[in-house]
């Protein structure tokens, strides 16, 4: 056996092999090594869990939620514009007064009222609900509106929330959306429990539905089927094959599939019967004034499931005179006050019925017309 060569009296590492011992102790460390770096790597993973669970608290706060949560929770989405905060308020009293079920509210804003909407829920009596405040950016806007000088007030960015409600709303499967003139009497549980057809998006209240709203319809000259919403004189509404004579739908109250949304990409369609209105002027001046329903009623033709008519009670707004009676008003679970009449000023109708749920505003910035 050759002799080891010696290099500066050291040892060639083939020539003697290392005892035993040294092995174990080689050994030792390493495993410690490694398991200093295991715990090393947990402590990085639930420090970033921790960080991207902690939000600032109420909505343009996201805050994560464990999944059996959100499967418990009704979402309700309604807006809140500067000069209707009084409206909102009464909407979300009425809704959370009459169900004992588990609502996240997401109020949607315009970013100079934000502030404004958090300081009336924190300092009134809705200061136990849930709720998250969503800022709505109106530049997506930009380029898709024409405008339309005999009611420029439907021309305000936030009627346009219920177009882009998948990118307002990122961890629902379901969702309730609510115009704010509305008051809720029945239990909201009802509605958001409204089955959706295999492939819809959505579901409307037809506005053929109810005989007492077709009365109330007729007496203040308004018009229910799509004549009244899209010019049938331009050709391109002409080419879409719908009857003129065809049922309309009231978008102010809606209940979404955001999966079926997203996969059909309803914001897109609708986007596109907007840019089309721009450069065609196919339905701004119509007696419905539908700017923002009248691409709903194209997109969502044929294509939408139908909500309990006791759900949706509306055309309390369009006349000062036209009344329902006080026992149908009594069965009716939601009621609409669409139109230029609200009952937070004068004059309206069934205003008493509203103001039963009106919370005052702690700013003292928005108060009722009592002038009745």
């Amino acid at each position: 056996m050759p002799s080891c060569p010696v290099y500066l009296n050291v040892h060639c590492c083939w020539c003697q092999p290392l005892p035993t011992w040294t092995y174990m102790a080689l050994l030792r460390k390493i495993n410690q090594v490694l398991l200093l770096l295991l715990i090393l790597t947990l402590c990085g993973i639930l420090y970033k869990k921790g960080r991207k669970g902690a939000g600032p608290g109420h909505q343009a706060d996201e805050v994560s939620e464990p999944p059996e949560d959100l499967e418990d929770e009704i979402p309700v989405v309604i807006c809140a514009a500067a000069g209707r905060l009084g409206a909102t308020m009464a909407a979300i009293n009425s809704i959370y007064s009459n169900t004992d079920a588990n609502i996240m509210f997401y109020v949607v804003g315009l970013r100079n009222t934000l502030s404004r909407i958090r300081k009336w829920i924190e300092h009134s009596k809705l200061r136990e609900i849930n709720f998250k405040i969503v800022e709505f950016n109106p530049t997506v806007l930009e380029g898709k509106i024409r405008p339309d000088s005999s009611r420029p007030e439907l021309l305000q960015p936030l009627n346009f929330v219920r177009f882009y409600l998948p990118l307002l709303i990122h961890q629902h499967e379901k969702v309730i959306y609510l115009d704010d003139d509305v008051i809720v009497q029945g239990d909201i549980q009802e509605l958001y429990d409204t089955t959706l057809a295999l492939g819809h998006a959505a579901a409307f209240s037809d506005d053929c539905d109810l005989p007492a709203a077709q009365d109330v319809s007729r007496l203040v000259g308004l018009q229910n089927t799509y004549m009244g919403y899209l010019d049938y004189r331009k050709k391109t509404i002409k080419d879409l094959g719908i009857s003129p004579s065809t049922c309309s739908f009231s978008p102010g109250v809606m209940v979404a599939n955001m999966t079926e949304w997203k996969q059909q990409r309803i914001t897109r369609q609708l986007e596109k019967w907007m840019q089309r209105n721009m450069e065609e002027n196919l339905y701004s001046s119509s007696l419905g004034g539908g700017v923002a329903t009248s691409p709903m009623l194209i997109v969502f033709h044929g294509r939408h499931s139908t909500i309990s008519p006791l759900w949706h009670i509306r055309h309390l707004g369009w006349s000062p005179d036209a009344r329902y009676s006080e026992h149908f008003l009594q069965e009716a679970k939601l009621l609409h006050w669409d139109g230029r009449h609200k009952p937070w000023r004068f004059p309206s109708v069934h205003a008493d019925l509203w103001e039963s749920w009106f919370v005052p505003d702690p700013a003292g910035i928005f108060r009722l017309s009592h002038n009745r």
